[in-house]
């Protein structure tokens, strides 16, 4: 079974992860998709996104219809919101113009802390 990680992970920690994984000489076992803020988060997965994400794991490839289908919204909604997932890589796109999440499952990963008060 194949699991990819989801992080909110502040981007300077997202540099310092990274650097000390390419200095180790390894690789990460563990596909991740990381975003540097909550906002990010929530605007690329928001409910819809998220509604089509979860109809694909484990699905293999699919026709944005057949998507759509099982999502039951309409097909133009649902093309719109599977273009912002491969363009932010969520899902990809197979040679035969179908699209994938290629995963079986998710695993979110993220601590919420207190907001910062001296900014309102």
């Amino acid at each position: 079974m194949s699991t990819v990680v989801v992080s909110v992970v502040p981007y300077e920690q997202s540099m310092r992860n990274l650097r000390a994984l390419l200095s180790s000489g390894k690789t990460d076992p563990v596909p991740r998709i990381n975003f540097v803020n909550w906002e990010l988060f929530h605007r690329i997965l928001a409910p819809n996104r998220m509604a089509i994400i979860q109809a694909m794991t484990g699905a293999g490839p699919l026709s944005i219809r057949e998507v759509a289908r099982r999502v039951g919204r309409d097909f133009k909604g649902v093309h719109t919101d599977v273009t912002a997932l491969l363009s932010n890589g969520l899902l990809e796109k197979t040679e035969d113009d179908l699209v994938i999440f290629p995963y079986d499952e998710i695993h979110f990963d993220f601590v919420m802390r207190a907001a910062d008060q001296s900014a309102a």
